[in-house]
């Protein structure tokens, strides 16, 4: 099976934040990346049924869809059992949605969308598993397989069940390799031992490692290694890998990525070197010392997340990125109460091994990224 993604170009082309004039795509900006993303060598689209409220599925239409021969590409979307449908019939008919805004005819990777724990469990209920491979024996589907978000446990779980996945998509960045709460490592080396090759998500963190302190930059700078580059080689050097997904959203970005993906070389050791100092600059930097137990949350009467809301908050005091964390907060509130919520009743602080004061730091997520 693995022998299938050898020659895909390793840079893919991630159509989640897609250049936008007001509350719409820019597909003017959108047609220009796409033909220089395609004349360059590069072919991997992925998008998925919710991106930008639907727009981007039917802005691939129409940018590369009606104007590139169908060869010329592969595309990957994505079906969110989980947000909004009230019946199986309803989650199968995404697929089927997804199909005619794209025009695609049939999609290349198809992924059940965010499977963890939780959300897998819906998945299950509708018979998504069965639903895709029907798709694929019919044709409408040539790789099937799902993207994650949770521990390796889990993903374990899911893949011992699932067998029949050609592939999936993990989180894996080397800011989150060795992250309690992403796993990076772990889910990857889950994923080789189940022999399943894997598209990768978030190299750039959501381009929080395109804007880093100054001296956590500067093994960067001091070493001529750009930090963006230093992120996407860092994913693509990974053993058994389909490509390395990049959410570009301008033309500039686009000739960035071109430069450090084309050709692509994989890092040596001086410049896994440099990312390790790198790395141990972040460590330095004053955050809230997470390990993400979880024993915290197991007994929150207001079921708060409270490890991911400490994540986006780290996100902005760890990697200096405010708007980054408002982002990850607004996710973190979509896996649980509002901290805002909090009665104050101590329970997660008794059970921190970390010692953290945890009520008081919940204040002060709300304070900050709260509307």
């Amino acid at each position: 099976m693995e022998h299938s993604w050898k020659n895909v170009p390793k840079l893919g082309f991630g159509l989640m934040r897609l250049p936008m004039l007001g509350d719409k795509v820019d597909i003017e900006q959108f047609k220009a990346m796409a033909d220089r993303f395609l004349e360059a060598g590069f072919t991997y689209f992925d998008t998925a049924y919710g991106y930008i409220n639907g727009q981007s599925e039917a802005a691939f239409k129409e940018a590369v869809i009606d104007r590139h021969p169908r060869d010329s590409f592969t595309i990957a979307t994505k079906l969110p059992a989980w947000a909004g449908p009230k019946t199986a019939e309803e989650a199968k008919q995404m697929f089927w949605t997804s199909l005619e805004r794209t025009g695609a005819g049939y999609f290349d990777f198809y992924l059940l969308h965010n499977v963890s724990d939780e959300r897998k469990k819906v998945f299950d209920a509708y018979g998504i598993w069965d639903f895709v491979q029907e798709r694929k024996k019919e044709g409408l589907i040539r790789h099937a397989g799902f993207s994650f978000h949770d521990t390796a446990d889990v993903l374990d779980k899911v893949l011992t069940e699932h067998p029949e996945v050609d592939f999936i998509q993990l989180q894996i960045n080397y800011a989150d390799w060795d992250d309690n709460s992403v796993q990076s490592r772990l889910c990857w080396e889950t994923a080789r031992k189940h022999g399943k090759p894997v598209v990768i998500m978030e190299p750039v963190k959501g381009g929080t490692l395109a804007n880093l302190p100054p001296e956590v930059q500067k093994p960067f700078r001091d070493g001529g290694l750009e930090p963006v580059e230093a992120a996407l080689r860092f994913a693509a050097s990974l053993d058994g890998i389909i490509t390395v997904l990049s959410g570009m959203s301008t033309l500039e970005q686009m000739e960035q990525n071109l430069k450090f993906m084309k050709p692509f070389r994989p890092l040596d050791d001086r410049e896994r070197g440099l990312i390790g100092k790198a790395l141990e600059a972040l460590k330095a930097r004053p955050g809230i010392p997470c390990t993400a137990c979880r024993y915290c949350e197991k007994g929150c009467p207001q079921d708060i997340a409270i490890h991911q809301v400490f994540a986006a908050r780290n996100t902005e005091l760890v990697y200096g990125d405010p708007k980054g964390a408002k982002m990850a907060y607004r996710l973190a509130l979509m896996q649980g109460g509002r901290p805002s919520g909090c009665v104050g009743c101590g329970q997660c602080e008794r059970t921190c091994p970390q010692k953290i004061r945890i009520i008081d730091e919940l204040k002060n997520a709300v304070m900050d990224y709260e509307d």
